[in-house]
């Protein structure tokens, strides 16, 4: 769903009472959280380990964020469901048992979550949905433009393809997960580019976003459509770009057509950099996690004012409206901005890119 921008009004009053050094005051309404000190727990649930961005990234960035924000006296209880929408909704209830004070919950499964995001609000803790949105009742959700990340993909496969791409040009899409909300996100924003200028001559929702899915996935497409006649491949994320360039290279491509990716995983920005896979989406992972580590805080604490300036954003969900959001951006990542995205900002370095196998590769594009 497409954010939704809130009321000029709105926004001006919570510049203006920021400005007044009001904005970490206590909402005294009959709707406000209540107050907690420092010593609080956030229980964070993350979906999988297939993309090392969670254990890497998301988590560490999380912990340190929380104990930032609570002067070293609030921590962070993690449980990772390793893809199983079952053993995320026993983790979900072992959080509700232990009494955290506030849940950031990246769900395997939206639907299948619902059900434990409703006994947490019963029980009094705060759903706060991240990076994917639940459904259920959540009380903000945090996350990327995820149709803005489709948008990004599907413009960049184009401008591979050239200008003279055409209708008659046969387009692979390898989207995410069925049971995961962003994957319908992305295809969309993806389709709004592609429909209309290319053809689509096969497209699979993969299973678990399982590299080796997307490989058996794009075997078939090969058998289906020929490998000479496949002019790209829309991936939506970097591990499953990487099981598509295996099935494309076991079925003997040597000249691999486009094909896109998110996330930056370092494998991908090593495909990006190597010309194997032409581009990924960089999401300031640093960035969202932040956000969400300081929403979570600043709900349970009960700072309603900060809390609606961080959520200026309003997205709704199949069982819920209006649900106060925080929408981090994006930008493509390609051979040309590998330099001004994860370098720049940290999340890797020369060295880390830069192996043995890629310095040529490193060298073409200036990065030394």
């Amino acid at each position: 769903m497409r954010r939704i921008a809130i009321s000029v009004a709105a926004s001006t009053m919570t510049l203006s009472l920021a400005g007044c050094g009001v904005l970490n005051a206590t909402g005294d309404g009959a709707s406000a959280s209540p107050t907690k000190g420092n010593d609080i727990t956030v229980g964070l649930l993350l979906p999988e380990t297939a993309n090392t961005r969670y254990e890497k990234f998301d988590y560490p960035i999380i912990k340190d964020k929380v104990a930032e924000l609570t002067k070293k006296q609030g921590k962070v209880e993690y449980a990772n469901a390793d893809a199983s929408a079952t053993r995320q909704a026993e983790q979900l209830q072992n959080m509700i048992d232990d009494k955290v004070d506030v849940i950031l919950l990246d769900a395997v499964d939206a639907h299948v979550i619902a059900p434990g995001v409703k006994k947490a609000k019963d029980a009094g803790i705060p759903v706060i949905a991240y990076d994917r949105l639940a459904e259920g009742p959540i009380d903000a959700y945090v996350s990327f433009d995820n149709e803005l990340v489709g948008e990004v993909q599907g413009r960049t496969l184009l401008e591979a393809l050239g200008s003279g791409v055409d209708t008659s040009d046969k387009i692979v899409m390898m989207n995410g997960s069925s049971t995961d909300p962003n994957a319908k996100q992305f295809k969309e924003g993806a389709l709004s580019e592609l429909n209309g200028k290319v053809d689509i001559a096969a497209s699979f929702d993969t299973v678990g976003w399982k590299p080796e899915n997307a490989e058996t996935n794009m075997a078939k497409a090969i058998a289906q459509i020929g490998k000479g006649n496949i002019a790209g491949v829309y991936s939506a994320n970097d591990g499953m770009a990487g099981g598509v360039i295996k099935a494309l290279k076991a079925a003997g491509v040597t000249a691999l057509p486009p094909i896109t990716g998110q996330d930056a995983e370092l494998d991908g920005v090593q495909r990006v950099v190597s010309g194997e896979q032409y581009m990924s989406v960089y999401k300031s992972y640093p960035d969202e996690a932040a956000a969400a580590a300081q929403i979570a805080v600043t709900k349970i604490q009960g700072k309603d004012i900060q809390f609606d300036a961080l959520t200026q954003d309003r997205v709704d969900s199949p069982t819920a409206k209006g649900i106060p959001s925080k929408l981090v951006q994006v930008s493509a990542l390609t051979r040309k901005t590998v330099k001004g995205t994860v370098i720049e900002d940290g999340i890797y370095s020369v060295e880390d890119i830069c192996t043995a196998r890629y310095k040529a590769a490193c060298a073409a594009i200036g990065l030394k």
